[in-house]
């Protein structure tokens, strides 16, 4: 009862504990800083807890998903950087720590690059530890102000692992990319490390990587986009993206890696300051690089992933903040003989006590593992309900 009470308590507490601020500014040089982060409790039905195989316990279990801090800056009008240092599932019951990574106990650098305008906005080049630019939901989308409680399934939402090569989402590499056609196309590219396991990339082969985005309306320039606007633009954009990846060995093969996708984000301003958000994608992939966790889809899998998403957010407050109703449902198709689709329902609710990142969530998600023949060693049905706190600037 005492670690229910003091996770709640912390939780409530994170809106005091956002911060940021500028640190320094003469002419065109800058320093600022700043804070975000959630705090979630998880109910888990129906898991493996124990080793035995046996998918009937449950899970209560508090823990910070994310906490960023983040430093970033200006040295000339064309030169800047950003960092980002990061722990993640802290606390996290069923989670292999890696301190290296930030990941279950520790800090590590999730983000960091610096970026130069060759040519304004049009074109810039940016180098160091970044998002991969591939798909729209972990690809230009901030964890701060996503639809959802959190990424896709085999993105590394909710308990999930992430299909394709990454260090935790990021890769380090050198990308190019601006916005052109009056900023209505923006374009990306990316040349990086990939795969950093030796087993699985013995060759030390390179990852090439690559989005386009276009939007009909009032346009994204930014690295960072939005899962939801929250009535502040009108968004239609249409999205492909390549990921590549030459001789990656997983279960005793080597092939090459390769995925696609196309993504439609959609955000509509309403009367009365409502807003309706939209997102609709599909990702093809071949010899995947990782398994999905809790799902038929092994490493070296060929298959496809679908994601549907809605929200409706209502501008008129209720106390000091505003809800916003979503669902959403995954389908996860692996194409080896006698592998069940994974589907997956969610509904939830958030209520925004400050811009997209100052929040709290319900979210219930239930996995459906298709038909359940009776053996214990395959994939059982799964119901995840969160409860999420997050804010920060």
């Amino acid at each position: 009862m005492k670690k229910i009470l003091s996770s709640l308590a912390i939780g409530l507490l994170l809106p005091s504990m956002a911060m940021s601020m500028e640190i320094y500014k003469k002419d065109d040089v800058s320093l600022s800083a700043g804070w975000w982060g959630q705090a979630w409790y998880q109910y888990v039905e129906n898991m493996d807890t124990d080793g035995d195989l046996a998918y009937d316990d449950s899970l209560n279990d508090f823990l910070i998903r994310r906490s960023y801090f983040y430093l970033k800056g200006t040295v000339t009008p064309d030169l800047s950087f950003f960092v980002h240092f990061a722990s993640d599932k802290v606390g996290m019951d069923e989670i292999t720590n890696d301190s290296g990574k930030g990941l279950g106990s520790g800090i590590a650098l999730r983000d960091g690059w610096i970026n130069y305008k060759i040519k304004g906005d049009d074109l810039m080049v940016q180098v160091g530890r970044m998002y991969v630019p591939f798909t729209r939901n972990y690809g230009t989308t901030s964890t701060k102000s996503m639809l959802t409680v959190d990424l896709d399934w085999g993105q590394g939402g909710l308990r999930s692992g992430i299909f394709y090569p990454s260090n935790i989402g990021r890769d380090d590499s050198i990308t190019l990319w601006g916005n052109v056609l009056d900023d209505k196309l923006q374009y990306r590219f990316m040349v990086g490390d990939g795969e950093e396991d030796d087993a699985k990339n013995p060759d030390d082969n390179m990852r090439y990587a690559g989005r386009l985005s276009y939007n009909f309306f009032d346009p994204e320039t930014n690295w960072f986009n939005s899962g939801t606007y929250l009535g502040a633009k009108h968004v239609l954009a249409l999205g492909f993206g390549f990921d590549f990846h030459e001789d990656i060995t997983v279960g005793g093969e080597e092939d090459d890696y390769s995925a696609w996708t196309v993504d439609v984000h959609f955000d509509q301003p309403m009367a009365g300051g409502d807003n309706l958000t939209l997102a609709a994608s599909y990702i093809d992939v071949e010899h995947s690089a990782n398994a999905i966790s809790w799902t038929d889809w092994s490493a070296g899998d060929d298959g496809a992933l679908v994601s549907l998403k809605a929200g409706y957010y209502f501008g008129s407050k209720i106390g000091p903040g505003n809800l916003q109703p979503y669902a959403g449902y995954q389908n996860i198709d692996s194409d080896e003989s006698g592998d069940d689709d994974t589907d997956i329902y969610s509904v939830g609710l958030n209520y925004f006590i400050k811009g997209a990142g100052n929040k709290i969530t319900l979210d219930a998600t239930f996995i459906d593992q298709g038909e359940d023949d009776g053996d214990l060693s395959m994939t059982q049905d799964n119901t995840i309900v969160t409860l999420q706190f997050a804010a920060g600037f």
